[in-house]
């Protein structure tokens, strides 16, 4: 007889994308739940709290303002990366599209950014991984609790071959849409535009 944790590995289930909404829509995932599909598995994401909405909310300002017309910033919204995954990282910046008949896949995809804090081992694995493996051309990984910024760039073999951590006050732009220019501050001044 095997282990138990031989045991959960076999008793578990991947669903697709499409179970996944159809789930949804026969209300047995609600809009509340704050889920994603992650290799077929529904996983419970971390609470929002204040420091970490109001992150997110700074970023999506300041790259809706810089990007113009050249990005669509997606905030906590899913991408579709294959069948089985269907994540929603804090904010994506996508390429100018019509997204109302499918949602954004990893060529529509300029830039990931997840913000973390309870969540930064998962991200910094699981995510990262996810990404890379799906060739999203960049991630960046902000660790609240860390105070420290990760940039992830040139995914290869499931990988990302480029992981920097720019000190406080260092300029970051996207690679694929650079008139965007961010910088990690010190403390707590999370948000600094260029």
């Amino acid at each position: 007889m095997g282990s138990m944790s031989e045991l959960m590995d076999r008793a578990r289930h991947r669903i697709s994308v499409d179970e996944y909404h159809k789930m949804a829509d026969a209300g047995v995932l609600s809009h509340e739940e704050r889920v994603e599909l992650i290799e077929g598995e529904i996983v419970d994401m971390a609470p929002i709290g204040s420091q970490h909405a109001y992150v997110v909310n700074q970023l999506a300002r300041l790259f809706t303002l810089a990007a113009g017309e050249d990005g669509l910033v997606s905030t906590q919204n899913p991408i579709r990366l294959n069948d089985r995954c269907e994540p929603q990282p804090d904010l994506a910046l996508l390429k100018p599209g019509d997204y109302m008949a499918h949602l954004p896949g990893p060529a529509d995809v300029l830039l990931i950014v997840e913000v973390a804090s309870s969540s930064v081992d998962y991200d910094r694995g699981v995510k990262l991984d996810l990404y890379a493996r799906h060739g999203i051309p960049e991630v960046w990984l902000l660790d609240l609790t860390g105070n420290e910024l990760l940039v992830c760039r040139d995914p290869e073999g499931g990988k990302y071959l480029s992981i920097a951590g720019p000190s406080a006050g260092e300029c970051v732009r996207p690679v694929l849409l650079p008139r965007i220019a961010w910088r990690l501050a010190e403390r707590k001044t999370w948000a600094v535009p260029f």
